[in-house]
Order: structure tokens, then sequence, then C-alpha cells
């Protein structure tokens, strides 16, 4: 590791670099090559004109030798990088969070740079004091973290909120892998059902079934305010129509449409923000983190077994492990617990809907509209 090195990988002349260029270059090698360079990095750059400071060398042999010696966190690694004056904070007060490097996308690589940019120009102008920083001056880091605070919530001359136009381009990716994901699911279920003869539509079982579900979601508490969630039939009326109204409930258990309604009656400033969940919110969160592969896992096989078969939260778990219709890997008795766990939450919502009976075995309800359910669910 020389000079020329921390000068391509900076893409600047060594007139050019900052602290945070050198310090970059010094975490791409190991911590060992990196503390045997600094003296002649130190050396060459003094002798350019550009000897940074006493402050930064000593910070980096401290940091490095505490890489090399195995005592150094990647907390202590990020808040030396950042000490540098030009390197954008990890995590803000508002609990912004840049992607990591190599997942940030146009205009997170854009607002990054232009953060970078607006530090060099204040380190330039004095308004940070990078060897401060390093000293670990309470009242520079303050300062240092309010400038970049009010630059992530300020606009750009054109108008954009760095800070809200990185978070935009994360949710939209975020929801594009999604939508590809769910894409993916609804192929493999449509080649899967299409290979199964189609069950006979139990009108009676069905019948039956609404009137129970509808006395369900007439009740304000749970298992009701849950299923109207998942629906989306919070203030809505409900749908006259049977299977129009059982297949978009059960369509909401595997995709839900709402959060369960706020309670009106507790003030804002007496609500425990740090309490634990509800049960009705615990479980519409279990839903929500099932992912579309376990449904399809699930749903697959109880189609091919068809009604008889055991559908407890057990046993399903056991049919996602074993499915040769996803690619998952769930030989650690935790994965298991953990799929358990969450399944836990919907077969009681599936015995509301007739899916499952008493003993949570599958109807020939549920093999004829799970399938159905979870294809809406998904379309």
């Amino acid at each position: 590791m020389d000079l020329d090195f921390v000068c391509v990988h900076a893409g600047r002349p060594a007139l050019e670099l900052t602290r945070r260029d050198v310090a970059r270059a010094l975490l791409a090698v190991p911590s060992g090559v990196a503390l045997v360079a600094v003296p002649d990095l130190r050396r060459a750059l003094a002798a350019l004109g550009n000897p940074l400071s006493p402050h930064f060398w000593d910070s980096a042999k401290t940091t490095l030798g505490a890489i090399e010696s195995g005592n150094a966190t990647v907390g202590d690694v990020q808040r030396w990088l950042e000490s540098t004056g030009t390197e954008p904070l990890l995590l803000t007060r508002s609990f912004f969070v840049w992607p990591e490097e190599d997942e940030r996308g146009p205009v997170a690589r854009e607002m990054f740079q232009r953060m970078v940019s607006f530090l060099e120009e204040r380190v330039a102008s004095g308004e940070i004091d990078p060897d401060a920083l390093a000293l670990r001056d309470e009242r520079a880091r303050e300062a240092y973290e309010d400038l970049q605070e009010r630059w992530l919530n300020g606009p750009l001359p054109d108008g954009r909120v760095p800070g809200i136009a990185v978070s935009d381009e994360q949710d939209e990716e975020l929801f594009a892998a999604w939508d590809e994901e769910e894409a993916f699911a609804l192929g493999e279920l449509r080649r899967i059902l299409a290979e199964l003869p189609p069950p006979e539509r139990p009108a009676a079982d069905l019948r039956a079934a609404c009137v129970r579900l509808r006395e369900v979601l007439a009740d304000p508490g749970y298992p009701g305010n849950v299923l109207r969630a998942c629906a989306g039939y919070e203030g809505e009326p409900l749908p006259a129509d049977d299977e129009e109204l059982w297949l978009s409930v059960t369509a909401g258990i595997a995709g839900p449409v709402s959060d369960l309604p706020e309670d009106d009656d507790v003030p804002e400033e007496f609500a425990d923000l740090d309490g634990e969940l509800s049960h009705e919110d615990a479980v519409l969160a279990a839903l929500c983190a099932i992912h579309h592969a376990d449904w399809l896992a699930v749903v697959a096989t109880l189609a091919r077994r068809g009604p008889g078969v055991l559908a407890s939260p057990e046993r399903i778990a056991r049919f996602i492990a074993e499915s040769e219709d996803i690619d998952v890997q769930m030989d650690d008795p935790e994965d298991l617990e953990a799929a358990e766990t969450l399944f836990s939450s919907v077969t009681p919502l599936w015995a509301c809907l007739g899916i499952v009976d008493k003993s949570e075995v599958l109807t020939p309800l549920g093999r004829w509209g799970l399938p159905k359910a979870l294809e809406r669910a998904w379309s």
C-alpha cells in the first residue's frame, strides 16, 4: 500500500486527498498492512504539502492498532471514520440510515456524494474541526451531528429533501422486490393448482361459515377486529355475497389490507409508545411477517393432501421445512419454532372461517377456498 494506491482508491490526486480518503484507503487493506504503510504515507503527503494533521495520524495508528489486536468494535471504526469530518453519519438522531455502499440506488449515491461535498466545504470554511472530532470533543461531535441533520432535512435548490429522497428510493426498491416475489409466487401457485383436480364448491359449508363469520365481524373485539382489518372492512358495509365475503377475509389473512383503527379515546400524549403490543397488533404483525414462500408451501401442501390433513402450527412448520415447492433451509430447530409461532396467529383465524375444524384439521371448505383466496391476495 502506498500513496498511489490511496489516490486510485479515492479517485483524487494527492494534493486533494482528505482525511476521509486516507482513512477509507487504510480500512480497505488488512490492518497490519495499513499500520506498516502509515509512516510512509504521512511522509509522502507532508512532502507534497498535504500533511493532514498529527491528531489524524495518531488516531489512525490507535484505531488500526485496535483492529489488529482484535479490540476494535464496528462502532469504534465507524466513529473514527466519522471523525475525519467528511464522513456522513451512519445513523443520525432522527434515525436516518444510509444504505450500504453496494446497495445504494442512483438517488442514494447522488445524495451521499452531495453530503460528502457539503462536509468538505464546511471543513474548508472552518465550521467543522476534524482535530476536535479526532480528540472526541463532545461539543464538536454535537455540532457535526446537527449540521448533517439539518442538511438531510433541508431542501436542495431543486426542491428535493435529501433524507426523504433517499427513503423514497428505498421504499420503491422494496416495493418492486415485493411485487417481483409476489408475482413469482402467484405463478408457482397457479402452476401447482393446474396439476390438481379442481375441488367441488361446498355450498352448504360456505353458507354456514359465512353466517358465523358475519357474527364474528360484528363483534368489536378479537378476532372480529383483526379479520375486519385484514379485509379492509373497518367502517365499510360487508359484501352481501357469501363467497365474496369469505374469500376477501381469507385473502386478507395472507395479505392484510389495513391496520387496526386507532383508539381515539386515548390522548396521544398518554399513549404507551414503549409498551408491549396488544394481542391484536401482535397477530397482525405475525401475519405481515409470513413470507410468500411460506404461504405457497403451506397452501400447496394442503391442496395436495386434501381434507382431513392436520393443519396445526407445528405441522404447518413441518410442511414448510419439507416442501419441494420452495427453496428454503430450515434445519435449525429455531427456524421451525419461528414458523410455528407465526402460524399460531393464523390457525385461530382459519377456525373462525371454517378452514380448519376444532381439531385443526383441514375441512372441504378450506381445501376449496384457501388456494382461491391466496391467488386473490397475490393478484
